[in-house]
């Protein structure tokens, strides 16, 4: 089972840009359809998209032409671009690997290889 862990995340002005960097190990990655989730505080856990191990992508519509899901198997990493942020962004957002894409869909830890978390705070 691969191992994921997040990084990239920080303090970013409204409009400004960050880009979240999921890097994986221990396991076949090429195989795995990665998603990213956000949980702002006192709000459920949501979708922002997924990319599959074939390289489609899938967005929530609130994040759609601000936010890009990449991959790059030959580093074994998930990229979250994220351009026009604003604050209700704010969140700890969370990469998650499954091969199959239903399992990544759940959106609960145990459902997939989830990795720790990063914090993005979107504030003037």
């Amino acid at each position: 089972q691969v191992h994921l862990e997040e990084s990239g995340g920080g303090l970013v002005h409204p409009g400004g840009s960050l880009r979240l960097s999921c890097a994986g190990s221990g396991g076949a990655f090429t195989r795995y359809s990665v998603g990213w989730y956000r949980q702002a505080p006192g709000k459920s856990r949501e979708l922002v998209g997924y990319i599959t191990d074939g390289g489609s992508t899938i967005y929530e519509d609130s994040v759609k032409g601000r936010f890009t899901i990449s991959r790059d198997n030959s580093k074994k990493t998930v990229y979250l671009q994220m351009d026009r942020l604003n604050v209700n962004d704010t969140a700890v957002y969370y990469c998650v690997g499954a091969v199959n894409i239903a399992t990544l869909l759940v959106g609960q830890p145990g459902y997939g290889s989830w990795g720790q978390g990063t914090q993005v705070t979107v504030s003037s």
